[in-house]
Order: C-alpha cells, then sequence, then structure tokens
C-alpha cells in the first residue's frame, strides 16, 4: 500500500474576497518545500495547479510560470502528480458553481493542462463536489451563498459536468489520463424522530458519484428530488449518455464526517456552522454514545462494495493535539491494511494538509490566523518537521512506526470523556456493527515522567496529559532525590518512561537574593543531573528557563541565539541550568518563558490584579517592564507538541505580544468588566523590590512563534476561569 500525500490548497470564495490557502501557508512562494516533501519516501502527491490562480481571466493568457517549476520539481524527485484543477473553488470571478458555461470553460483550461503537462497521467478536475455543491448552495457558506436545494442541486451538477468535460478533454490529449474522484463519504446517524432525514442524507452523500458512474436513471432515489431540485431530465440524461466512472474512488474522511442529528439541542454546544437550516443539533458522530464503526474503514468498505472501484483515502488528516494526529493517521493506517487483507483493492492512504490548514475550524469563512500544523509547521521560518512528518516516513518507508509511544493510547474518539451528555429516552444509531478498536501492536503504555508535581507547572502538565490521553506519573522529593547520584536511574528505570519534563525549581525571585545557593542548586543543579540521567537511558528531557536570563538592554524581543547576561540571583540559577543540562543532554529541550498566569490557581499577577481591582483595593504595577505574559495552558500544550516532535535546544514559548505590567492588569480589568480605578502605575524602582529585572524582556523566536496572542489567551483565561 502506498503513502500519498495532499497540500491543502483551497481557493474558496466568500462574497468578493477569495481565501487562498497557498498564499497562506506559504507554499505559494516556496520551491523548496518540495525538497523536503521528496524526503519523506512519498509515492504521489495531490497537488493544485488551480484555475483560479493559473488563468484568473476569461480567455486571458495562461500564467504557467508557477505549475511549469513545481511540476517539473516533483517529476525530478519521482513525485507522481495527481493534478487537481478546482478545490473548493467556484472558478475565477467570470464564472461560478450555478453557472450553465462553467463546464466548458473548465474543459478548456484542463485540455491546456493536459497538453502543458503531457506525462501528467492523474487528475481530480473538482475536488469533492458534494461537500462544496453543500457550502455553498445549502448552508450559505461560500459563494454563491446559495441556502435552496435548487442553488445545492445546480452547484452539484455544474460541478460533475464539469468533471466529465474536462476528462474527455483531458483524455483526447492524454488518452491514458486517469480519474482519481474525491468526496467526503461520511454517514449521518440520528435519533428516530429523524430516521426519515438520516436516510434521505445517506442517499444524497454518493450522488456526485452515482453521477459520474451514469448510475442516477429514472429508478435512482434521488432523480425525483434532482428534478424537483430544477434540474432537467436531459441535464441528468447525460451523464447516463457519458459515464466517466472514476479510475480510483478517493475517500477524504475526517473524524467530523459522521454525523449525529438530534432534533433536541438540549445539551449540545453552539458552535458555528453546525446546525442545518431546519434547526436540530448537528454534531460530530463520535460525540454521541452510538454504537458506530469509528474511522475510514467503513466508508472505505461501503465505497468498494458500492462500485467495485479501486478505493483510496485521499485525505486524512486530524486537527488537534499532536499525539492526536498520529493516533489519528495511524489508525486509518492499519485499518486499510485490514482491509486489504481481506481483498478489498485500496491502492493508498493520503496524508493530507502537509504544510496545514487556515481557518476550517470556521469552514475557511473568515480570516481569524487559526492554524492546524500538519507533517510541517509553517510557522518557522522555513517548514519545521513535525512528529507527522516522522511517522509518515516511517510508514512509506518500513510499513509501520519504528518508535512512537503515542500511539499506544486510544485517541480522544474513543475515550469516554468525548461525549457531549448521556444518550435520552430513544436515541437510538441505525448501524448493527461496529469497527473493532485498532491493535496498536501490543504497545505497553510507556509514561511521561513529570518532576515536580506541586508547582504550577506540575499540576498544569498533570492536567493537560489527562485531556490529552498521554500516561504520566508524577514524582515528587518522596520519590526522586536530585541531589543523589542515582535516584533519577532507579527512577526512569522504574517507570519505564519514554520522556521527562522537569516542572521542579526555585521561583521565588526575590527571595533569590539571599538564598542564591539554594536557587542555584534548585535550578541548575538537580535539572544538570536530571540531564545526565536521561542522557544514559537515551531519553528526551523538557525543562524550562526563564526571560530573566537577559539585562533588558534590547529594545526588539530577545531570540533564542541572543545573549544572556543576567541581572539577578535567580536569572543566574536559570542560565547555570542551561548551560549544563545541554552540555549533559544535547538532545535536550529548553523552554524560556515569561510572567505565568493561568486558570488553574490563584498565585500568579492577572488573577491577584482582578481579585484586588475588583474589591476596590489599590493595585501597583510596573508602568517601566515590559514582558511577554504567558498563558499556562498555552505553555503547556506547546511544549508538549514540541516534546512529541522530538525539538531540542532552546526554544521561546510565550504568548505573542509585550506589555507592561500596568498594561498587562488594565487590559484583564477592561476585558473582565472590572473597575481599574485603583490601578497605580509606576516605575519598578518605586515597588521596593530586591532583585533587579530587565527593563525589557519580551520574548520572539526564530524558530517559529507558535503561541496565541496575549488578548485572545487573556479572553480564555476568563472563560477558563469562570467555568
Amino acid at each position: 500500500m502506498q503513502v500519498w500525500g495532499g497540500i491543502e490548497c483551497t481557493v474558496n470564495r466568500v462574497g468578493d474576497a477569495y481565501f487562498d490557502q497557498l498564499e497562506r501557508n506559504g507554499h505559494a512562494h516556496r520551491l523548496s518545500d518540495l525538497d523536503a516533501v521528496a524526503g519523506l519516501g512519498l509515492a504521489a502527491i495531490r497537488y493544485p495547479v488551480l484555475w483560479e490562480r493559473t488563468q484568473p481571466e476569461e480567455d486571458g493568457p495562461i500564467d504557467w510560470s508557477w505549475p511549469d517549476e513545481r511540476v517539473s520539481h516533483l517529476q525530478q524527485h519521482g513525485l507522481r502528480p495527481i493534478v487537481g484543477l478546482l478545490h473548493h473553488g467556484s472558478g475565477p470571478r467570470h464564472t461560478s458553481l450555478i453557472d450553465a458555461a462553467l463546464p466548458e470553460k473548465l474543459a478548456r483550461y484542463a485540455r491546456a493542462v493536459a497538453e502543458r503537462y503531457p506525462s501528467v497521467l492523474d487528475y481530480t478536475p473538482v475536488n469533492e463536489p458534494m461537500t462544496t455543491a453543500r457550502f455553498s448552495g445549502m448552508y450559505g457558506f461560500w459563494y454563491p451563498h446559495g441556502r435552496d436545494d435548487a442553488t445545492f442541486a445546480r452547484a452539484l451538477i455544474t460541478q460533475c459536468r464539469g468533471i466529465v468535460c474536462a476528462m474527455q478533454a483531458i483524455r483526447e490529449v492524454t488518452p491514458a489520463a486517469r480519474l482519481v474522484q474525491t468526496e467526503d463519504l461520511g454517514r449521518v446517524y440520528s435519533t428516530p424522530a429523524l430516521d426519515g432525514v438520516a436516510r434521505f442524507l445517506n442517499q444524497r452523500r454518493w450522488l456526485s458519484l452515482d453521477l459520474l458512474c451514469g448510475r442516477v436513471t429514472h429508478e435512482h432515489p434521488m432523480w425525483s428530488y434532482l428534478v424537483h431540485s430544477g434540474i432537467s431530465q436531459g441535464e441528468l440524461a447525460f451523464f447516463e449518455e457519458h459515464p466517466c466512472p472514476p479510475d480510483i474512488v478517493g475517500v477524504n474522511h475526517y473524524i467530523t464526517s459522521d454525523r449525529y442529528i438530534d432534533e433536541s439541542s438540549a445539551g449540545y454546544p453552539e458552535r458555528p456552522h453546525q446546525t442545518y437550516p431546519d434547526g436540530y443539533a448537528d454534531v460530530e458522530a463520535v460525540r454521541a454514545r452510538l454504537e458506530f464503526p469509528v474511522g475510514a474503514c467503513s466508508v472505505v468498505r461501503e465505497t468498494w462494495q458500492r462500485y467495485g472501484l479501486p478505493v483510496a483515502v485521499t485525505e486524512a488528516h486530524l486537527g488537534g493535539t499532536r499525539e492526536e494526529q498520529l493516533r489519528w493517521l495511524y489508525e486509518i493506517w492499519l485499518g486499510v491494511k485490514r482491509m486489504r487483507a481481506a481483498g478489498a483493492d485500496v491502492r493508498a492512504v493520503t496524508v493530507w494538509s502537509l504544510f496545514g490548514a487556515f481557518d476550517w475550524n470556521v469552514l475557511v469563512t473568515r480570516d481569524d490566523g487559526f492554524y492546524e500544523p500538519g507533517a510541517f509547521d509553517v510557522r518557522a521560518p522555513e517548514p519545521r518537521p513535525t512528529a507527522i512528518a516522522r511517522l509518515v516516513r516511517e510508514l512509506a518507508t518500513e510499513g509501520k512506526p519504528v518508535d512512537e509511544p503515542f500511539i499506544a493510547q486510544p485517541g480522544w474518539w474513543r475515550r469516554p470523556d468525548r461525549l457531549f451528555h448521556p444518550p435520552a429516552s430513544g436515541r437510538t444509531s441505525p448501524a448493527t456493527q461496529t469497527e473493532p478498536s485498532v491493535d496498536m501492536q501490543n504497545r505497553s503504555a510507556q509514561p511521561l515522567l513529570i518532576v515536580g508535581p506541586r508547582g504550577t507547572l506540575g499540576r498544569a502538565f498533570a492536567r493537560l496529559c489527562d485531556a490529552r490521553g498521554i500516561p504520566y506519573h508524577v514524582a515528587g522529593r518522596d520519590e526522586i532525590d536530585l541531589s543523589a547520584p542515582l535516584s533519577a536511574d532507579t527512577l526512569l528505570e522504574e517507570t519505564n518512561a519514554f520522556a521527562v519534563v522537569n516542572a521542579a525549581g526555585y521561583v521565588r525571585v526575590d527571595d533569590a537574593e539571599r538564598e542564591a545557593d539554594l536557587a542555584l542548586s534548585v535550578n541548575a543543579t538537580g535539572p544538570a543531573a536530571l540531564a545526565e540521567a536521561c542522557a544514559r537511558f537515551s531519553l528526551p528531557l523538557l525543562t524550562f528557563s526563564s526571560d530573566m536570563v537577559f539585562d533588558g538592554e534590547s529594545d526588539v524581543p530577545y531570540t533564542e541565539s541572543a545573549a544572556v547576561a543576567p541581572l539577578n540571583a535567580y536569572g543566574r540559577s536559570k542560565a547555570s541550568m542551561e548551560d549544563r543540562v545541554l552540555a549533559a543532554s544535547p538532545t535536550a529541550l529548553v523552554v524560556r518563558t515569561s510572567a505565568f498566569f493561568g486558570p488553574w490557581d490563584d498565585a500568579n499577577f492577572v488573577t491577584g490584579a482582578l481579585r484586588e481591582l475588583a474589591a476596590g483595593r489599590e493595585l501597583r504595577a510596573a508602568d517601566d517592564t515590559v514582558v511577554s505574559p504567558t498563558y499556562v495552558p498555552d505553555l503547556v500544550q506547546a511544549a508538549l507538541d514540541l516534546l512529541v516532535d522530538g525539538e531540542r535546544g532552546v526554544w521561546h514559548l510565550a504568548n505573542a505580544g509585550a506589555v507592561t505590567w500596568s498594561e498587562l492588569a488594565l487590559r484583564a480589568a477592561e476585558m473582565a468588566g472590572v473597575s481599574a480605578r485603583g490601578l497605580r502605575a509606576q516605575p519598578m524602582r518605586d515597588l521596593g523590590l530586591p532583585a533587579r529585572r530587565p527593563a525589557y524582556s519580551a520574548l520572539g523566536s526564530e524558530r517559529g512563534w507558535i503561541m496565541p496572542s496575549i488578548d485572545d489567551a487573556l479572553e480564555r483565561y476568563l472563560t477558563d476561569r469562570e467555568r
């Protein structure tokens, strides 16, 4: 079985605005991306030569410069391109999904592409026509923003006819050209009251493929629906007379593809774009207590049995934390291998969104900047390989993971805490079979060892490891004494940990001025001993440093390579730790951070400031000391992702932005609706603190900025505190 890849390349239109994923992920301007992709060992790649980008003007010249360079580069690397022409697009401005002339216009462009690239054999002229028709014609999300059956049906027929006409034109140039037709074919489950709706939707989901295969005759269950929606019998007869069955049916399957509908919305969270116009709740099926096949295998099996054509999973992607992304991909891989062993002709699994995706959490209807990494994270100066890239390379070359401890655990879609609420009386599912849990090759559940469980960081790591399904073991002073040479070795051997997080530390900046030796021992000597032990066991280590290692003389954010020059004893202890830990274990990950605040404890500046201001008491805060505040949940989530990715060396993690302490208090008060009359902004020297602070210690990064903004963090902090 082959491993394919794909680049999220949607160019969807909302009103008069186009949302171009290739511009947003930067691939439009980086030829070097293809060198990185080639290193993954892929057999093929779904690749865009998009109509809107290449020929935006009707009958205008085609700019071949971009695809020429890239198609050639792919072929030099031995990567077979599966060329896409429309990807959730409505075409250039001179046409649309409800334009009767679109099929012929698309065919002319398709012919030009085939003539330009005669060696290309595989095409997806239109990606997911059913999904695009729903979003553009039924739900009104994308252009032309229809909200009725007539616009939906017209958009679907136009796209499917465009596929037929495009493939006819391509095959006149390249007779051996193959159609790789993609579609999201997720099933709908329901309460008994909505059983009829579910049956209709489960018949409708096959329409694009049934049309292409010439199956929509008078006897087809969707014939009357299409005719009543304004499609003429002659238009339907076109597909019967010009069948264009796919050479490979591409199943794009996500954890959100299978849906559950409920006439009662009670107990379900309100989320944008998850309710049909009829008003019933529409959620991911895995969020309801149902017995149904989880994953891609069920729909791949249905597709194979329905059409008898070769099948591939053409999009396998999960937005979420890194280990969950690994679990989803590997679960699909194992399930498809099982199907092949049972005789199904499944050709490949496609790792989608190699360079991530933007704003799919709002179905690309807004430019919010919400980013989901893929095999590469484009928030670095150059796309940074993630753990997904490592797994892809192993699947492509070895057929299985070499060493991925995270995938031994079930994904969130298989854990009890996924459910929105217990089942209501009478809730049923039409599914009669359940997909067996994927065998993760009997891997043992190695824990993450967390040293220092009682502090803010230690508690946060335990809480978020629970949420992410990462097994862990917390070790306090009763289990590990870093002043004893063999203490860490004994604990590592007993726990069989796969990695270590040092969340312990001396954090009292002012007390460190009179307890410098103690601060140095806790912050530097202990972590160095732990690093030596991790090196002996070849284990990754994550430990934390501070913005206090800088002297504050800069007027731009400090990056990882900036020279350290601490002003106080606490900063000196952290600077010493960095040197000693990285000398003992070059693979260690040292995270510099700053100014914690979080929802789970009261011992932080933001919580204390809001408490004092809400009570009408005076709050003094420095107005001449600039920091980068760090929301603890964001810090822990990002640090865990980097640990899973196998990153090493020094990284800066803080929420994006820079504020003085008084500005931070004022901003938090304004967002919380608390009066800031008691806020007294004054110079740091007037606060009478024993330890000198750098006047400017804002953090930047030359490795990649992966944290949300301060304002975004403050909004979530207030919500999380209330919750």
